[in-house]
């Protein structure tokens, strides 16, 4: 504990820390309770997702072998944009998914293998999901960083800041009453010795 100076001005400055301390613990409290249940919730929504992947690809099992055959899907699909916008969760920007627009080239029906137009759908939906898994998972690493930083400030409130301004008063208390009480005794051993003096003449 650092040394405190045991006067008047400093039980002061100690009782207006420790109101300062009280006040802001809750605020960081309500914030590290925010972040937790938005982490869950976007674990919850990140657990989905990934379930949802999984499906396309378990559904596509029958005709996926059709994907060793050589054809040009790059040319015929590619991303063109990815739009996020952000959005503020207790104080942390991160960004959310909007949209995802891909480039097409148009294509003969009747010069392409049947199997195309349902594996384009396949490739396109699979890109958007892994493009919301992928934010999905940033916005769990950014929540998870503040929620480490707010935990360790309530963590550093409740058990160190707090803590230590009470013992701060506690103690200034003790020594400004144990200095009172000596001053009073040295006005009553005072006042004997000028009753005496007055007495002996």
């Amino acid at each position: 504990m650092p040394a405190v100076k045991l006067t008047k001005s400093e039980l002061k400055l100690q009782k207006d820390a420790l109101k300062r301390y009280r006040r802001y613990l809750p605020t960081l409290i309500l914030k590290k309770q925010q972040l937790q249940m938005v982490i869950r919730q976007l674990e919850g929504r990140l657990n989905e997702e990934t379930r949802k992947r999984q499906r396309l690809l378990d559904d596509a099992a029958p005709w996926r072998d059709l994907f060793a055959e050589p054809f040009p899907f790059p040319d015929w699909l590619r991303v063109e944009r990815v739009q996020t916008e952000s959005a503020n969760v207790a104080g942390v920007e991160i960004p959310v998914f909007k949209s995802l627009d891909f480039a097409r080239t148009g294509h003969d029906l009747f010069l392409t293998p049947p199997w195309v137009d349902e594996a384009l759908h396949l490739l396109s939906r699979l890109s958007r999901l892994d493009v919301e898994i992928g934010l999905l998972q940033r916005q769990v690493l950014l929540l998870e960083a503040e929620l480490r930083i707010t935990t360790q400030r309530v963590n550093l409130f409740e058990k160190v800041k707090i803590p230590q301004a009470i013992e701060s008063i506690r103690r200034i208390h003790i020594y400004l009453g144990d200095q009172q009480t000596a001053a009073v005794v040295r006005g009553k051993i005072a006042k004997k010795n000028l009753l005496r003096r007055a007495e002996a003449s």
